[in-house]
């Protein structure tokens, strides 16, 4: 008998894509924290990878969740532009929903490597804190960069279906040969076209063939895109990581390559196999009370979770002499869930002082549609500054040396989304 995994009704929610979010960030959340092989000696921090033990490369198969993340962002964007009153309130919505809970993030961070330089701590483990505070502000970036595209991209969907991430994918495709043959920096071009593809299978699902699959559909889904995977890392050029790994040549991730499409295919295939039990599953009180709590919060636990790694490093390794054993060994496995408890901890103050930042009500503001273009584009712009500069430089090093022109564009591009610009003309 075959079983159809149907869509949500218009208007509800749908608890299946609440489930991959809530297990993405969580997921993101917990390689991040489980990653660091932490070591402090003389004022120098050393940090290494424990995914480079050998094989352990075959987990970022899955704990690499950022096409999910696209992948749902996708389905969910497109559910609620179907319910927004104008394209350009829900634009407008979406931008400030993304940009607010940043603003916190940028007051601490533009202050906290110069308190703790005051306190004495070492220049070394401040620098690194301070880049760390930024690097994962790429996200936010091209996010954005996605939601502002998504009328556009909704409309060729309509029209052309899975035809456009397949032409999305060859582009990739072309980058890639370009990057790897002719010129190394051309790849980062398909941080547009690979997440953009990414994004567009969310429509497939929401709107299209992939919403109504059979598990028996999900699961050869799963196996084609697991496979092609297999083979352009047999065969190709692309790292069996799916994650940067420290000293590789080549990262899948940065610049994003055309083998993370098969990969979202295959990761795609495996939920969806899995949805009549996820929807099950969400159903408990208490995996529903988590998804409630969770579902407003995502960005928040998604800004604040290395910040929270940050304290917890900080107090136990430059504090207390603490070393990360080697990764797989008994002593690892046996402190790794002290160390995630700790950071989940921190994590959980730091959102109750700024979560109520992303929760806050933002009411549509009649912005044109040309302004919340140079809002995105300005917001990204800055937003991609700090990923690749951090919060590193001393405030006194002067003003356009370090952080705050690039947090001046975000915030130019955040009140830009919030209310139209009136210009007076005299006559």
């Amino acid at each position: 008998m075959r079983t159809s995994l149907r869509q949500a009704p218009a208007g509800a929610r749908d608890t299946f894509l609440d489930v991959v979010r809530a297990t993405a960030i969580l997921a993101v959340i917990g390689q991040h924290w489980l990653m660091p092989v932490l070591s402090y000696d003389h004022g120098r921090l050393a940090i290494g990878n424990a995914l480079t033990t050998p094989g352990w490369w075959a987990l970022t198969w899955l704990s690499q969740v950022m096409p999910m993340v696209f992948f749902a962002g996708g389905a969910a964007n497109l559910m609620s532009l179907r319910r927004a009153a104008s394209t350009r309130d829900w634009l407008s919505t979406r931008l400030k929903r993304l940009l607010v809970p940043v603003l916190p993030l940028f007051a601490v961070w533009l202050l906290a490597p110069d308190l703790l330089r005051d306190l004495g701590a070492p220049e070394q483990p401040v620098q690194i804190a301070g880049a760390i505070a930024g690097q994962l502000l790429w996200f936010l970036a091209v996010y954005l960069l996605t939601v502002a595209a998504t009328p556009l991209m909704l409309a060729a969907h309509r029209r052309w279906g899975l035809r456009v991430p397949l032409v999305l994918t060859g582009l990739a495709v072309i980058v890639d040969f370009g990057r790897f043959e002719v010129f190394g920096t051309v790849g980062y071009a398909n941080a547009v076209f690979v997440w953009l593809a990414v994004h567009q299978l969310g429509f497939s699902y929401a709107e299209g063939r992939l919403g109504t699959l059979s598990r028996r559909g999900a699961a050869a889904l799963a196996v084609a895109g697991f496979g092609v995977t297999a083979l352009a890392v047999a065969f190709g050029p692309y790292p069996a990581s799916m994650i940067g790994m420290p000293g590789a040549p080549v990262s899948n991730m940065s610049p994003p390559t055309a083998v993370l499409m098969s990969l979202a295919v295959g990761q795609a295939g495996f939920w969806l196999a899995l949805k009549p039990t996820l929807a099950t599953l969400a159903e408990r009180p208490a995996v529903a009370a988590v998804l409630r709590s969770s579902g407003p919060r995502f960005m928040s636990m998604y800004l604040w979770h290395m910040p929270a790694l940050v304290v917890v490093a900080g107090v136990a390794v430059l504090g207390f002499g603490y070393a990360t054993p080697e990764p797989g060994s008994p002593d690892w496995f046996a402190l790794a869930p002290l160390w995630v408890g700790a950071a989940g901890v921190v994590l959980a103050g730091l959102l109750k002082a700024f979560g109520r930042f992303e929760t806050r009500p933002s009411p549509a503001g009649g912005v044109p549609a040309g302004q919340l273009a140079a809002a995105a584009v300005l917001a990204s712009a800055g937003l991609l500054g700090l990923a690749a500069k951090g919060f590193t430089t001393p405030l006194d090093a002067g003003t356009l040396a370090g952080p705050v022109p690039w947090v001046a564009l975000v915030l130019t591009g955040l009140l830009l989304a919030a209310k139209p610009v009136r210009v007076a003309v005299r006559g």
